[in-house]
């Protein structure tokens, strides 16, 4: 599995990297799900900017980012903001969303920015500069209908990847077990033959929940639990998440 380094954590080494969502409206609530994610077996929290009812507010936005860096310390920050056309909770025009991802990467608060490579028209050149201003991107896209074919899914990643990401994301709604098994064979494929970054899938909902257990087993390089409120339907619990993960990972070695 290829390896990108975010501070002291490498992602595509070992287990999957659990990241822990924070689904917060206010400063108040931001802080406490933080305190409750650091009691947890989390690697890297992501702060999910469209939950925040200040999010258009750069002082407020500034004033989150530096108090999550205080309380994190050398843990990985994500910052996403996912688009309602993405399962986000908020609308936001293509100039709003460049221009507040731009702000984070220049704070050098974040570690890494979310940027979702198939929802904005010329997303490569915002992925390129917000690697020129020295943040890791993850560059994802979301299906919350269905779960395309293989070879669709396939060529989404190889898409994204060729855009500049360090990372690429993909999460895709099932329908039926068949879907579940299809992100799985595409991610085990994606990972052998074409990925050049680490690549991070899923399969939502209930139905897909082995598809956030089984990564280090096929070649997904994270994923996504939760320490409170979850961001995405099928996520669960941290601590039954980090034992689940240490015990493949055992029987893997």
């Amino acid at each position: 599995m290829n390896r990108v380094r975010v501070r002291q954590t490498v992602i595509g080494e070992g287990k999957p990297k659990i990241v822990v969502p924070i689904v917060a409206r206010t400063e108040a609530e931001v802080e406490e799900q933080v305190k409750e994610a650091r009691q947890q077996k989390a690697d890297m929290l992501e702060w999910r900017g469209d939950w925040f009812d200040g999010i258009f507010d750069w002082e407020r936005v500034e004033n989150v980012l530096r108090q999550l860096r205080k309380y994190v310390g050398e843990m990985p920050v994500l910052f996403t903001f996912r688009t309602a056309n993405e399962g986000g909770e908020k609308e936001i025009s293509r100039d709003e969303y460049r221009r507040l991802n731009i702000e984070v990467a220049k704070s050098k608060m974040a570690d890494l920015i979310d940027v979702e490579g198939v929802a904005f028209e010329n997303a490569d050149s915002l992925i390129e500069e917000l690697k020129e201003l020295g943040s890791k991107v993850i560059v994802s896209s979301h299906d919350f209908n269905k779960t395309p074919q293989k070879n669709e899914m396939i060529e989404r990643l190889c898409e994204m990847q060729k855009m500049g990401a360090d990372i690429v994301k993909l999460a895709v709604m099932p329908q039926s077990v068949k879907d579940v098994l299809e992100l799985l064979v595409a991610t085990e494929e994606m990972n052998r033959l074409y990925a050049k970054q680490p690549i991070v899938t899923m399969s939502m909902a209930g139905q897909g929940v082995i598809s956030r257990l089984a990564g280090e087993l096929v070649g997904s390089a994270m994923t996504f639990g939760t320490a409170g409120k979850a961001s995405a339907p099928g996520q669960i619990d941290v601590k039954e998440l980090d034992f689940i993960l240490t015990t493949i990972h055992n029987q893997l070695r």
